[in-house]
């Protein structure tokens, strides 16, 4: 059994520049996820015009997406870039709101802080709203 995996795509693209949807089997080409395969290439500053590319072409069918990729991205290996996750881009909003910072001087505030002194700035920055009601162990209800 065929495993089609994402890091098939890529080192097809990146690397071996062997065309996995010319073949006889046609799920590589149903398997094939442009978006995921687009935002994994923009990670890269050589390939980042590409993937942009066929962000803008979205609507070209996956078989046109991947030979242009396959045929216009220079031969050469690429690891994975560095992906922020969403704990830390809720953390980076905050940081940018409370002092005022861009989003590179965020990310480096973000990189000296703690959790203690986030804690201290989600709070200082909460605008109110609904209160959430928490069960403790005892089965009392408190404000969170």
């Amino acid at each position: 059994m065929i495993e089609y995996k994402l890091g098939d795509y890529l080192n097809a693209i990146n690397w071996s520049k062997i065309n996995l949807l010319d073949g006889d089997d046609i799920v590589w080409e149903k398997k094939f996820a442009p978006f995921i395969i687009n935002r994994c290439l923009s990670q890269h500053v050589d390939t980042i015009m590409m993937a942009n590319e066929m962000n803008q072409r979205h609507g070209l069918p996956k078989r046109l997406q991947f030979h242009f990729l396959l045929n216009s991205i220079r031969k050469r290996k690429r690891f994975g870039g560095k992906w922020i996750s969403t704990s830390k881009s809720k953390n980076l909003e905050y940081v940018k709101e409370y002092y005022g910072y861009s989003n590179i001087k965020a990310k480096q505030a973000l990189d000296i802080l703690d959790n203690k002194q986030l804690k201290l700035i989600k709070e200082k920055l909460d605008k109110g709203g609904r209160r959430k009601w928490v069960k403790d162990l005892n089965g009392r209800l408190t404000v969170c």
